[in-house]
């Protein structure tokens, strides 16, 4: 009896971690969203398990151990339980490919190349590299954005109606995005590979020389993110940081009205 207790407080010990596992903070945009709602439905298949399993672990440890049995018997075919345990693995595996491909197939996780309108706006970039997405014929309020990346710091080309208008990290600009509209980032590099990567924002994307990666996202939450470079680039590769600031609608058209008067 009393081991039978300590084996369900350990059961009840893990479901009570299951409950603490699932986050509360509000998402910063549609990729975090996304991402953070994939990794929870598989958290929600993965904590049964992981209690029958335990379960299952414990109870045979207390109930075969050494002083409990006299010799080792050896095992008995039970095809019933070989047919319920391949079943049941065919099914989680089915789900667990199902819930991925429906992330994986939306244009702000899975990639804007995979997804695209064949009807897309023409990509808002700098130069004539191939790769570069433009917004569906729908997104009128569409942002783009050319992000290229450099031995070591990142410059950033806003498309206006007047041109284009540019920032750069060594200045101590940070890419500037406006909460509640799609913005396509067009991602390339001068030199060698790179790659874009806010965390907090669930955004990542090589920068390859001589071809674009659009990424699309739309941020939620105002505020400043860490821009880092998530492949390794050289000597100043931990260095090459910047700053992703998600401004209102009204403040990122401010800035860009700004930027054109400087030049």
């Amino acid at each position: 009896m009393r081991h039978r207790r300590a084996a369900l407080r350990a059961l009840l010990g893990v479901g009570l971690l299951a409950l603490l596992a699932e986050p509360v903070a509000a998402q910063t945009s549609i990729n975090s969203e996304l991402i953070s709602g994939l990794n929870l439905d598989l958290l929600y298949v993965a904590i049964p398990i992981t209690i029958l399993v335990e379960g299952i672990l414990i109870y045979t440890v207390i109930r075969y151990r050494a002083d409990k049995v006299d010799e080792a018997k050896p095992t008995q075919e039970n095809r019933r339980l070989e047919i319920t345990w391949t079943v049941a693995t065919a099914v989680i595996l089915l789900f667990v490919g199902f819930a991925a491909y429906q992330v994986l197939g939306v244009a702000a996780v899975g990639g804007v190349t995979a997804s695209t309108n064949p009807n897309a706006q023409p990509a808002a970039v700098t130069e004539d590299f191939d790769g570069a997405i433009g917004p569906n014929p729908e997104e009128t309020n569409a942002v783009q954005i050319d992000v290229v990346a450099a031995k070591y710091f990142w410059e950033y080309n806003y498309e206006t109606e007047n041109g284009t208008v540019s920032g750069t990290s060594t200045a101590g600009e940070a890419l500037k995005i406006p909460t509640d509209r799609p913005v396509y980032l067009h991602i390339t590099s001068t030199d060698w590979l790179h790659a874009f990567h806010v965390p907090d924002l669930g955004l990542k994307q090589d920068a390859f020389p001589g071809q674009y990666n659009t990424i699309k996202t739309v941020a939620y939450e105002e505020g400043s993110y860490q821009l880092y470079c998530a492949e390794y680039c050289g000597v100043g590769h931990s260095g090459m940081l910047g700053q992703v600031d998600v401004v209102s609608s009204e403040e990122y058209e401010e800035y860009l009205d700004s930027k054109q008067s400087e030049e």
